[in-house]
């Protein structure tokens, strides 16, 4: 596989499930062969593990606080050429730059390039109307899933 969609969030901290849900939708599409679908939820340390297998790009799909209004999607680009610092690992909040501060420990250990042939990481985030303690999505996010289900083939059509 070439390209990993990682869908990634607690479904226990209601809007905090975003990623997981669309993963959910994805599996009723039809995507390149070269693209592997995971639902990840809070297994951060799986994810930093799993790209070591040799992926060249990486979809995040989360939920994104960035200040709009919920159900709002953003995509981001990762700036691989930053060095974040490892952190302890925590796997029930570990953010892409935990992951990827993880995977250059993992990959140096195992005589491997920092990186582990990564050449992109975006995200794919949906403005949260609330993570509290809650099963299910708020309406303004729930809506959001059909919508970025949908843009992800747009999206690895520019990674491809």
């Amino acid at each position: 596989m070439n390209i990993l969609v990682a869908g990634v969030g607690n479904v226990l901290k209601s809007d905090d499930g975003f990623g997981v849900e669309v993963v959910r939708a994805l599996r009723h599409q039809e995507l390149p062969p070269d693209v592997e679908v995971v639902d990840i939820g809070i297994r951060g340390m799986h994810l930093a593990h799993q790209l070591l297998d040799g992926y060249r790009a990486l979809l995040i799909i989360d939920a994104t606080e960035r200040g709009g209004r919920p159900g709002e999607l953003y995509l981001l680009e990762h700036d691989l050429s930053a060095q974040p610092e490892p952190d302890v690992p925590d796997a029930h909040g570990m953010t892409p730059d935990a992951v990827l501060a993880l995977l250059r420990s993992l990959a140096t250990a195992s005589g491997l390039e920092p990186t582990a042939g990564l050449a992109t990481v975006l995200v794919l985030g949906c403005e949260p109307s609330t993570v509290d303690d809650g099963i299910g999505l708020s309406e303004p996010v729930a809506a959001s899933v059909p919508r970025a289900a949908e843009y992800v083939p747009q999206i690895l059509a520019r990674i491809g």
